[in-house]
């Protein structure tokens, strides 16, 4: 099961090098849509209740590493969802391997993916002024808790193509997904937020993953956070994981 799955994961891989317009977006819209909330938000670290940061940058940066991390699972989707339109798919289940390969290559594929991004936006804001207090262990716990999540968001791409079955749908289906991170705390602090924003964003598992990202950045590590932030993580990754296992089965029945 691993060796084909490493396999799949290495054909993702080396499709997506060849065709970087799909990787562009990854960073380029979030790292877009950072330079303007950054330029234009700046005055708000000012605001009572604001956490202590040296710039709004530095409080951003978690936002843009979850936004990209979420279209990095509208890319694993709409691949996944190609494809089944393209019959690669049903090659891959007519083949003597097994089935649950078939996922879990795209989903480790995604899990590299997001490693990358991590690293693109962690190097970015070290360029551009931003400071991470709890130096390398804390960019290593934001390393880590952004590919637990960049996992679990491709494997929830992996269950939506599996149930849309065609690119257009699944890229339909996402935005509702950008609707939820909107109600979390990735762009503001929850404590400044209104109702019922704030109530939504306490029961967000993005607030969670945000916040646990965050926290090395403007501080030292704290362990609530940082608990907080990987048990979000893991817990979206399992559900996800699992639904896709399950979408599979469903698809392989229905055959």
């Amino acid at each position: 099961m691993i060796a084909p799955a490493l396999a799949l994961a290495r054909r993702t891989l080396m499709g997506a090098v060849r065709r970087p317009q799909f990787l562009a977006p990854l960073v380029i819209m979030p790292t877009l849509f950072l330079a303007v909330n950054t330029g234009g938000l700046t005055r708000t670290t000012g605001l009572p209740g604001f956490p202590d940061v040296d710039s709004f940058l530095d409080f951003e940066l978690a936002g843009a590493i979850v936004q990209s991390l979420l279209l990095g699972g509208v890319m694993q989707g709409i691949g996944t969802a190609l494809e089944i339109e393209g019959g690669f798919f049903d090659r891959l289940v007519a083949s003597p391997i097994p089935r649950v390969s078939i996922v879990l290559g795209r989903i480790l594929a995604g899990s590299a993916i997001a490693a990358v991004q991590v690293v693109w936006f962690l190097v970015l804001g070290l360029i551009f002024g931003a400071q991470i207090r709890a130096g390398v262990p804390g960019a290593l716990l934001v390393l880590v808790i952004g590919v637990l999540a960049g996992t679990g968001f491709a494997a929830l791409g992996v269950v939506l193509a599996l149930r849309a079955r065609n690119a257009s749908t699944v890229q339909g289906i996402f935005p509702l997904v950008f609707v939820i991170l909107l109600v979390s705390s990735a762009w503001f602090p929850r404590e400044l937020l209104q109702a019922p924003a704030d109530w939504f964003a306490t029961y967000n598992p993005l607030s969670y993953i945000a916040e646990g990202m965050r926290d090395p950045i403007i501080s030292s590590v704290s362990a609530r956070s940082a608990l907080e932030g990987v048990a979000s993580a893991a817990a979206l990754t399992t559900v996800f994981v699992a639904l896709a296992v399950w979408a599979l089965r469903g698809r392989l029945r229905d055959a």
